[in-house]
């Protein structure tokens, strides 16, 4: 084989006349390689694929004619990485075209002429050579936008962890047993539509499943002992926050991450036999990617260590999982697990994200190679625009202004989020001419930016400057984040900046939104458990003289809604009492859902106490809804009875509820000391078909729970 860095042509001919003719003519600029019939080609392009850069293929050959060799050629893809030009005497439009429609890119028909046979082939492999260039720009500019989207899922996924007291490897570890479960999922069954960019984008989505944990309080998440059956309600809200956060997202609601992330967030604590929460869905009502995140969540709190358990073994894991020890699953699932099993310790030891691998990165510009229908530059729109949709996406959730300036030719680049909010166009020529990008920074920050940009080296190409920004007229303080970009690996080649800027005032408006996603009920607006707790407790903190009660209420046989008419329906009768409970209750008090159809009222009384109580009671209960009866049964317990403290104030209330269901539903009751022996089933914080153990199986809160 030769040593040269020419490019190597095969010459398939089965006379050598014709052979010794075209090497002759292409010698001088390329080293050649020749076979005598098809079988002889096929044995040189298994040894040379990689190596040979066209095909000069004869038709009428022995052994294997030039159809057969294109035949082998499509079915091990050669042909789309290595052209082939047909040379042939045989000039028949119906063989002609055949061979096109096999994937040569042209031909030449004998006698040969020198310069139409140089002409073809320096064509046809500048034209490959092109190609392979736009394949390589497409797979880096995927390469640097999923390490982009994966570092800022990371970062909002870890925030998570970093209130939860774990490791910071949960998520990396859910990550990645998703993506392998994922994997063998579809090597085992075609049951579930998915393909290799869902897989990358469930993987991802994984990373933000319990991202509605922000809104639970510090002390029940890092609670070392037992949880009560209170703390244990509270715990569960944070999927169903974690999904309305997402859902709250309008502008990106047909967004693939988004939907996946919204079902993850908000099912995977849902159970394959219907006894998970918040929804009660069974079977394949959950869909694929959550099932799997619920698996790779009990797996990681399994083997990793918690302040409230040790670390169990991997084999000891599985065999719990798979005995049905920490709720059930999909058993297509549990079979995907047992098959990667030995495989999981070295997939999940932590290692650097890396995008993907230089195989992953080939697989898929061949991926692209076989849709012949689309033209490389299509190809590479359509990607790139998909990266570009996700990474605006990203860029929106965090309110950035992000930007790339290139000195030649001089241009600025913002993300349509940026651009929008600054009332620019997303692409700006020559924009230090431009009066309205001059306008936005005082002349003296323009150049305290450039001075600190032209101080730039490789090794330390950053540069962090916060100043003012003018917006409609007025002067607001951002952080710029810069990187200098360079050509080489001297200053000198200096190519341009790449960089955001942070509303600092933004920052910390989105921070009050997140509050209140965390501290309200997504589908009631009313306050969730967790936040009506706290104004609860400060309201008797600041007067404790005076007198308090708090119903605890839920729906009569509302699981029949859900069964009769769906989910949706369900919701819709939620929506309706939490309508009906804000109308009725005094401005002063709280009401807030608990979870499921359970809520509570917190008032304070001077005079009658159950005036009052029935007031509020006989205007939501004994209504309809769309067909539906809408009743209910309450508990009621009072500061008069129960020691002035939350968690007591709820333990009567729910007894008190306990009573009214065991004789028969339908009205309320206040709490007196004879109920203080009743235990409710689940606390009256889940469905009353599920016992307190079955209610609290699965996911990272299963095994807390079980395990103290």
């Amino acid at each position: 084989m030769s040593s040269s860095n020419k490019q190597k042509i095969l010459i398939v001919d089965d006379s050598e006349m014709n052979r010794s003719i075209l090497v002759d003519m292409l010698e001088g600029e390329y080293d050649t390689l020749e076979a005598e019939d098809g079988l002889q080609a096929i044995g040189i392009l298994q040894n040379h694929s990689i190596e040979i850069s066209l095909v000069l293929l004869d038709i009428v050959m022995p052994k294997m004619d030039g159809f057969g060799v294109l035949e082998v050629m499509q079915r091990r893809h050669w042909i789309e990485t290595v052209p082939v030009i047909m040379i042939s005497a045989e000039n028949r439009s119906s063989r002609i075209d055949q061979a096109y429609e096999m994937g040569i890119t042209d031909f030449i028909s004998r006698p040969f002429d020198a310069q139409i046979v140089h002409r073809r082939v320096k064509n046809t492999l500048l034209l490959y050579a092109k190609q392979k260039d736009l394949e390589a720009l497409v797979a880096e500019q995927i390469y640097e936008k999923q390490q982009n989207s994966a570092l800022m899922v990371d970062i909002l996924s870890h925030i998570v962890e970093f209130r939860n007291g774990e490791s910071g490897l949960h998520v990396l570890h859910v990550r990645t047993l998703t993506e392998l479960l994922l994997r063998r999922l579809v090597e085992k069954t075609d049951k579930y539509d998915i393909s290799k960019e869902d897989i990358g984008i469930m993987s991802m989505a994984s990373s933000l499943h319990d991202i509605g944990k922000i809104s639970i309080d510090e002390k029940i998440l890092n609670k070392p002992g037992k949880l009560t059956n209170e703390e244990f309600a509270i715990m569960k809200t944070h999927s169903a926050i974690g999904a309305q956060m997402l859902e709250s997202l309008n502008v990106y609601h047909g967004e693939k991450v988004v939907k996946m992330a919204y079902d993850i967030c908000r099912w995977h604590h849902e159970r394959y036999d219907g006894r998970g929460y918040p929804d009660g869905l069974k079977g394949d009502e959950i869909p694929i990617s959550a099932q799997t995140v619920a698996l790779a969540d009990v797996y990681d709190a399994l083997t990793s260590k918690r302040v409230y358990k040790p670390a169990f073994s991997h084999e000891k894991a599985v065999e719990m999982i798979v005995n049905g020890e920490c709720g059930t699953f999909n058993p297509l699932l549990l079979s995907c697990l047992q098959d990667i099993s030995e495989n999981i310790a070295e997939e999940m030891a932590p290692k650097e994200f890396v995008g993907p691998s230089k195989a992953e990165i080939t697989d898929l510009i061949q991926n692209f190679s076989q849709h012949r229908e689309l033209s490389a530059s299509n190809r590479t729109l359509q990607l790139l625009e998909h990266e570009r949709m996700k990474y605006s996406f990203f860029a929106a959730m965090s309110k950035e202004i992000q930007f790339e300036y290139t000195i030649t030719p001089s241009m600025v680049t913002l993300n349509s989020w940026g651009a929008k909010w600054l009332g620019v166009e997303e692409i700006v020529m020559d924009p230090f001419h431009n009066e309205t990008i001059l306008s936005l920074l005082d002349p003296r920050d323009w150049q305290t930016v450039f001075d600190q940009l032209e101080g730039t080296t490789p090794e330390r190409p950053n540069v962090v400057y916060e100043c003012r920004l003018s917006y409609k007229g007025k002067w607001r303080w951002f952080r710029f984040i810069l990187q200098t970009v360079w050509e080489g690996e001297e200053p000198a080649h200096m190519t341009g900046t790449i960089g955001k800027a942070v509303d600092i005032h933004d920052m910390r408006t989105n921070l009050e939104s997140l509050e209140r996603m965390a501290s309200y009920d997504g589908l009631t607006d009313l306050l969730n458990l967790t936040s009506a707790r706290k104004q609860i407790e400060a309201r008797m903190k600041a007067h404790p003289d005076s007198r308090y009660a708090l119903a605890f209420f839920d729906l009569d046989h509302f699981k029949d809604a859900n069964n009769t008419y769906g989910h949706a329906f369900g919701n819709q009768v939620l929506a309706h009492v939490a309508e009906l409970l804000r109308q009725n209750v005094r401005g002063a008090d709280i009401a807030a859902r608990v979870g499921g159809d359970e809520f509570i009222i917190f008032l304070e009384y001077h005079q009658e106490l159950e005036a009052i109580i029935r007031r509020v009671y006989r205007s939501i209960s004994g209504g309809d809804f769309q067909g539906f009866t809408v009743s209910m049964s309450m508990g009621v317990a009072t500061t008069e009875v129960v020691e002035p403290v939350f968690t007591d104030l709820l333990k009567a209330a729910d007894q008190a509820l306990y009573a009214v269901k065991q004789s028969g539903r339908g009205r309320f009751q206040f709490y007196d000391p004879s109920l203080r022996s009743l235990k409710p089933t689940g606390g009256s914080y889940a469905d009353q078909s599920i016992s307190p153990i079955e209610s609290q199986e699965d996911g990272e809160d299963t095994v807390k729970k079980k395990h103290n």
